[in-house]
């Protein structure tokens, strides 16, 4: 995968099953981590409690989505559990240009069209430790019904044979060591050289490109 182009941000794309634990790690990767910012995608499925429109999604009709769709306005979409998920194209540009790190949570199909669009894009894959605790998580939610959980699980192991097309995996068992992993991928991805050479641009010269003083 190439790197990321000078003077841009990263996109950091995160993908999990539901029930992993993917939006509570990057709520807390939000926290730790100032330099990044989340993309709030569009979506068709209803708010659950606790949500707010504009801060966890920005929750659109089926009709306004499709039109959305229909004239180029999404940088990747979905449909997961027969609802309509997209990220906006322009704001993620407009973050990345202007030097900025993104972070998008997203399925395994919207990876796949923003690593074909973006290729300098990172991609994180998150697991849970275990079927067992997968499920276990799911009913803790007490949001869905038998069906609904069994439905999750089995979209859960579907997904999950995705993880090889990622760059890196991390398994949320310990959440705090799931953070720690994921604070160090985008500190690792910071330090590459490309992205060094714009942040310490004049360090560089002056270690590198201005002439040393004479007699020295």
């Amino acid at each position: 995968m190439s790197d990321a182009l000078p003077g841009r941000g990263t996109l950091f794309v995160v993908s999990a099953p539901s029930g992993a634990g993917k939006t509570s790690l990057v709520r807390a990767m939000l926290e730790r981590d100032p330099v990044l910012s989340v993309s709030i995608s569009h979506t068709t499925r209803a708010m659950r409690p606790g949500e707010t429109d504009g801060l966890n999604y920005h929750f659109v009709d089926r009709t306004r989505f499709q039109a959305m769709l229909a004239t180029g306005s999404f940088l990747e979409h979905a449909e997961v559990f027969g609802q309509l998920y997209g990220t906006s194209a322009t704001w993620v540009e407009s973050q990345l240009d202007a030097g900025r790190d993104v972070i998008l949570e997203i399925d395994w199909q919207g990876a796949a069209q923003i690593r074909a669009r973006l290729p300098e894009t990172r991609s994180v894959f998150i697991l849970p430790p275990s079927m067992t605790v997968l499920e276990a998580r799911l009913r803790g939610r007490a949001q869905d019904d038998d069906a609904a959980i069994r439905r999750r699980l089995a979209e859960a192991r579907a997904e999950m044979s995705h993880h090889l097309e990622y760059d890196y995996l991390v398994v949320n068992d310990d959440f705090e060591v799931a953070l720690a992993d994921l604070l160090a991928i985008a500190r690792a991805e910071r330090l590459r050289c490309t992205r060094q050479r714009r942040d310490q641009e004049t360090i560089i010269a002056d270690l590198c490109e201005n002439p040393p003083p004479r007699g020295a």
